[in-house]
């Protein structure tokens, strides 16, 4: 109930459509039901053998094609007004995920597989229209078909009529049986294809890993372990599903033969003409026809309420913390940042970063390094507020990062990361991101600066060339290069460099270094690196281990002291 109650919450937006739907298909239901009493006097005008009456015959016949003209009409418009409805409902639904997908916190992005929200969005979403849709399209004209033959059989025969509604709550008993046990099965089948999916978009985004490694068969068994679940879960699902219809099918053919036996005893008294029972028995078959369609829709809607239930349960999930409503205007930032007693830890049970104190003044150059897991990239994290502190504070020009706009914040950072992103685009919209309001004079010269203008010359069309997803057919290097560009282009006051030259060559790296001098001088500046020749230049090195600063200084300050830092760099530099 609580899908359904969400369900019909989108609906209530399209009220107007549903009136209309519903218009179209009372109408549409009362003109099949009068269709059978046509049908009926028209059996009554063949009084015998010979004795027919012609006339009467055909104005009738030409009254029912009438009707059913009109009446198909009326489901024609009734499908089309259905359509505008899900597929609208459908949109508000994805609309509000993928809102949702971009307020969530990282907390949640990193402990679900990507491919599990692309199926929560997608797939399931896709499910939910399927039985939407079959729902609005056969529930209004089975509701109305159900009532108005009942209201018609108690007119002609009340006793028959009476039967019907005695034999009536039996199919309607086996369809809530069947369905009740089948949402559970359907809710099995979308988890099981959500871990199909999960794994497919990690096969695809790593295959040269996969390749590399020779995973391919560990991978087919995985694969194979989830489909064949997948196989399984669909099977019951459908089998079980499935057997609402012809169970609800024995139930109402038994209806039609009771009405069929007690309507002849009525017609042989004399109480009822032949067309009569004629009426009355395709008003049964009529009555009988919408409660197997609803079972199937039934069957359909617990499919549907399953995928509902996670999308919804997706769009319900608690959202990063919202910015504060009165959050002052940072101004003029310079760069100077405090880091107070700061704790953070990802799994609240494993200590992290604890205890962090730092003060960073406005234009200085600080390297961050450190063996894999000490916490370097948390630092920028949390510099960031991608995730916030657990206690202590972060401060930039003395206000607290939580009581800043996020997007404030961020745009007063130039970011450059490992991990390249490129969208499908030429390379001019990937260096300006879309920005309209910068010039290709500026555009060159950002270029020129990172040493990328020479490989995109060479490209098919320049500055023009359209790439593919994630950068398309460029070198890791290349790909490199355009997102350092995009913050040549646009140098705000705080830089992070997070291992920004890992995947370019050493020659062009120290072209792009002289360039970095040039780019940090007179801005604070972050920089990850595990490559310690990159950043012998900067003012204050710090040494982290396990979440802790355990030295801090310039290059020779740290190389004298003989640390950590001085074995680092020489397990680098010396053999």
């Amino acid at each position: 109930m609580r899908e359904l109650k969400r369900v019909f919450k989108y609906a209530s937006t399209y009220r107007i459509l549903i009136f209309f739907s519903i218009t179209f298909a009372v109408v549409s239901a009362l003109l099949a039901l009068y269709a059978p009493i046509i049908a009926g006097n028209v059996i009554d005008c063949i009084i015998g053998e010979g004795d027919v009456d012609f006339v009467k015959v055909k104005a009738l016949l030409i009254r029912m094609g009438l009707v059913v003209l009109i009446s198909a009409l009326c489901q024609w418009f009734m499908y089309g007004v259905n359509n505008r409805i899900t597929f609208g409902v459908v949109r508000d639904v994805r609309n509000d995920a993928f809102d949702k997908l971009k307020i969530l916190p990282f907390e949640y992005l990193d402990s679900h597989p990507q491919g599990e929200v692309v199926s929560k969005i997608i797939a399931d979403v896709d499910q939910f229209a399927d039985g939407l849709l079959m729902g609005f399209t056969q529930l209004f004209t089975g509701i109305v078909t159900i009532l108005g033959t009942l209201a018609f059989m108690f007119y002609l025969q009340w006793q028959i009529a009476a039967l019907v509604v005695i034999l009536t709550p039996v199919s309607l008993f086996v369809a809530r049986f069947i369905a009740s046990r089948s949402y559970s099965l359907f809710k099995d089948q979308s988890v099981a294809r959500a871990d199909q999916t999960a794994l497919i978009d990690e096969m695809i985004g790593n295959l040269k890993v996969v390749k590399a490694f020779g995973h391919e068969d560990e991978n087919q068994i995985v694969f194979d372990e989830i489909n064949e679940n997948l196989a399984k879960t669909s099977l019951k699902a459908s089998f079980f599903s499935s057997l609402t219809n012809p169970s609800t099918r024995v139930v109402n053919n038994t209806v039609y033969a009771f009405v069929a036996l007690f309507g002849a005893f009525v017609c042989i008294s004399g109480k009822m003409s032949v067309g009569e029972l004629t009426i009355f028995l395709s008003y049964a078959t009529q009555y009988t026809k919408p409660f197997n369609e609803i079972s199937g829709v039934v069957t359909e809607l617990q499919n549907a309420l399953a995928c509902a239930r996670r999308v919804f349960d997706f769009i319900d999930e608690e959202p990063e913390t919202p910015d504060v409503s009165d959050a002052p205007d940072m101004g003029i930032v310079k760069g100077n940042i405090e880091l107070e007693n700061v704790e953070f830890s990802y799994d609240k049970e494993r200590e992290l970063i604890k205890d962090l104190t730092l003060s960073v003044k406005e234009g200085q150059r600080v390297a961050i390094v450190g063996p894999t897991g000490s916490g370097k990239t948390t630092i920028i994290n949390l510099l960031m507020r991608f995730y916030d502190v657990d206690k202590g504070s972060i401060s930039v020009e003395g206000n607290d990062i939580r009581k800043l706009r996020r997007g404030e914040l961020r745009s007063n950072y130039g970011m450059v990361l490992q991990e390249t992103w490129l969208r499908t685009g030429t390379v001019k919209d990937n260096i300006t991101l879309g920005r309209a309001d910068f010039t290709d004079e500026q555009i060159i010269e950002a270029a020129k600066k990172t040493h990328a203008h020479s490989f995109i010359k060479k490209l098919p069309n320049g500055y023009d060339t359209v790439i593919g997803e994630d950068g398309g057919m460029l070198s890791q290097g290349q790909k490199q290069l355009l997102c350092i560009t995009r913050i040549m282009l646009n140098i705000p006051p705080m830089l992070i460099l997070d291992e920004a030259t890992s995947s370019i060559d050493t020659r062009t790296e120290m072209r792009i270094q002289r360039a970095f001098q040039k780019l940090m001088a007179g801005r604070t500046s972050f920089i990850v690196a595990h490559r310690l020749s990159t950043i012998k230049e900067a003012d204050r090195i710090l040494v982290m281990k396990d979440g802790h600063i355990i030295e801090q200084g310039n290059h020779e300050s740290l190389l004298a002291d003989g640390g950590f830092y001085s074995k680092l760099y020489k397990s680098q530099f010396e053999h």
